[in-house]
């Protein structure tokens, strides 16, 4: 039996296979050979097969160090209980096997019991100080808690343990971005492609974090590089990253489909096998992580809180964080269940709402930050629908629809989504009528405003403005003389970048006026400010541009060729000012200028938007209601058949 454990140190793994089953065809009984045979397949990946041996190696002898083994074999079969159960046993057993640790702690992570797993990986880096992976582990999961500056201790320690490998090198960028670290997560980011140029979301997380400080000094070839690898090599990117950069809608899917597979390579069993359900009303479940202070609550609460209880019963899976605002306590407050599952594995969340009998279920993430769309992987309900948070196909055949208008996703582009679209009448947009502004406004010279200057602004997210934009909005403030542009500061290199980008166009960096975060009713309100909302490209503004139209402020947008930069126009439409979704930039710019050159002309859209935002179909969250609640049963018919 030694030369077969010989040839296992080896990777010879069919010739210990060999002298495996030589000795078993001897002693049906031999534990060593059980032992040798379950490590050989172990290792050959033919983990159905390796478990019979190990498993009867391990009732025989559970002391003998060999469930670390059994246990990689249940993780591989995606029995994650199995294995947090026998891992378990084998630590105890064995408290200084470093591997069992460190495979204990992946097991916990994946049923989202987060402390305890990070336990196993603390126990693991002591007892190895110098191991990567043990650090890495422990970083990951310091940084899903929110413990972040605990994090990037254990993760720089990993990446001085292995500095010629990739991985902790990504693995700290991911974490410096979190902290919005943008320079160091570059840093981070470079040095991974260093080692491994073609790593799949590296480039990608390189971009994103040039775009949040508006780096552009190589930005263009570095998009186009991104896109040739989603489009030529598949390089997986993560998707929402690239909606930012990328104006194919081709394109898009390839992502989203590219990440899928990279994340969800094996698709569970269906939960929900075609039974039908009898219930009095249409059970609702929306899942998220944003039932909180957040843009996408702020414009579905309303809508949580006039479903027609008489014909739904509504239920929110809430798995972020509980940051215990009014916002937070209005949506409990808001469906007939609200359930916190951050704490239950994917699997479990999915078998929650199979057992609920959930008739459809609304994802609201997509592939935005905290996604889990892994849930519904799980076909948990009849009817899976994607809805407002993530706007761009999710590439996913579990989910069956999206809910759309006929602006933001025209008939033509159908063929680049997975989902069959819905189409609602108006606006495929949510918007709380409710929504409070302050009822004091600030003054200009309190915002930093000049008094009488015209004041173009933009509230978008740093990521969204890229360089052809930013160089029509130089160009109107050198048309106009004494005019400014009020943006949002989103980080402190943002608007260093920014200014300097304005001062090699031309334009005094002291014309760039930079807002700071507000509470929400006091960033609406401040909105009074300004003269003209300037919307961005290929992303548009989404709820910002919500925000400036319910607080009367007009806005230009630039239709694009994608979802997210047709949203701005979509909302225009329904609130009456489709003359302001141009079709060009050259339109665009020059709409703009001539909006800011004729006072009378724009004092008459700012009362066309007052007189509609009451009347118009945007704000009309009781009409929108209706028009869900339609199209929720003519899904659940479709889904019911004949």
């Amino acid at each position: 039996m030694s030369e077969g454990w010989r040839a296992l140190e080896a990777d010879d793994f069919a010739a210990a296979e060999a002298h495996a089953r030589r000795a078993l065809a001897q002693d049906a009984a031999d534990l060593e050979a059980l032992r040798l045979l379950g490590a050989s397949l172990l290792y050959q990946a033919r983990y159905a097969e390796a478990l019979g041996p190990l498993e009867a190696a391990h009732r025989a002898a559970p002391h003998k160090g060999s469930g670390h083994r059994l246990g990689y074999c249940h993780l591989a079969l995606g029995d994650f209980a199995g294995a947090a159960q026998v891992l378990q046993r084998e630590v105890q057993a064995f408290p200084d096997l470093v591997n069992a640790h460190l495979a204990l702690g992946v097991a916990l992570v994946q049923l989202q019991r987060q402390e305890e797993a990070l336990a196993a990986f603390l126990e693991a880096a002591r007892l190895d100080p110098g191991s990567a992976e043990a650090h890495t582990n422990a970083g990951n999961v310091l940084a899903a808690l929110g413990r972040h500056d605990e994090a990037l201790a254990h993760l720089r320690q990993a990446a001085q343990a292995q500095p010629g490998r990739a991985d902790p090198h990504f693995n700290l960028g991911v974490a410096l971005q979190r902290l919005k670290r943008h320079e160091e997560a570059i840093a981070s980011f470079k040095a991974a492609l260093d080692i491994a140029p073609r790593m799949p979301y590296a480039l990608g997380h390189r971009v994103w974090n040039e775009l949040s400080l508006c780096r552009w000094d190589s930005i263009g070839p570095a998009i186009a590089e991104l896109r040739r690898q989603v489009r030529d090599e598949g390089l997986a990117v993560a998707p929402f990253t690239f909606l930012a950069v990328s104006e194919d809608p081709l394109e898009q899917r390839a992502c989203a489909e590219l990440h899928l597979r990279k994340a969800l390579p094996a698709l569970a069993a269906p939960l929900w096998r075609g039974e039908r359900y009898r219930h009095d009303r249409i059970r609702v479940a929306y899942l998220s992580a944003d039932f909180c202070e957040h843009a996408t609550a702020y414009l579905a609460a309303g809508l949580f809180e006039r479903h027609d209880r008489s014909s739904f019963e509504t239920v929110a899976l809430s798995y972020g964080a509980d940051d215990r605002s009014p916002m937070r306590s209005r949506l409990a407050r808001a469906f007939d269940k609200f359930v916190d599952v951050r704490a239950l594995s994917d699997a479990h969340v999915a078998r929650l709402l199979r057992d609920m009998e959930i008739d459809i279920a609304v994802d609201m993430k997509g592939h935005t930050t905290e996604a889990r769309i892994g849930i519904l992987a799980h076909r948990p309900a009849p009817v899976q629908v994607a809805y407002l948070g993530y706007p761009g196909t999710s590439g996913a055949g579990f989910i069956d629809y999206v809910l759309a208008d006929r602006f933001v996703l025209p008939e033509r582009e159908q063929q680049h989504w997975t989902e069959k679209v819905v189409y609602l009448p108006d606006c495929y947009q949510v918007n709380d009528a409710g929504r409070a502004i302050a009822e004091q406004t600030p003054t200009r010279a309190e915002a930093g405003l000049p008094e009488r200057a015209f004041v173009f602004c933009c509230f978008n997210n740093s990521y969204k403005i890229l360089p052809r934009m930013f160089d029509v909005w130089m160009r109107l403030l050198r048309e106009l003389h004494g005019s400014v542009l009020w943006l949002l500061e989103d980080n402190a290199g943002a608007r260093v970048n920014l200014e300097r980008e304005a001062r090699a166009r031309g334009v005094d960096p002291s014309r760039l006026v930079f807002a700071p975060r507000l509470a929400h009713a006091e960033h609406l309100a401040r909105h009074r400010l300004a003269d003209l909302f300037l919307d961005t490209l290929p992303y548009n503004a989404h709820t910002g541009a919500s925000d400036a139209l319910w607080a009367g402020l007009p806005l230009v947008t630039c239709a694009g060729s994608t979802f997210a930069g047709r949203v701005a126009g979509s909302l225009l439409h329904a609130v009456g000012l489709s003359e302001l979704a141009t079709r060009s930039l050259a339109e665009y710019e020059a709409l703009a200028l001539q909006l800011a050159s004729d006072r009378g002309r724009l004092r008459q859209l700012r009362e066309r938007l007052a007189a509609n935002r009451d009347a118009a179909p945007l704000f009309d969250t009781e009409r929108f209601r209706q028009n869900l609640e339609s199209a929720y049963r003519a899904m659940r018919q479709a889904a019911a058949g004949p």
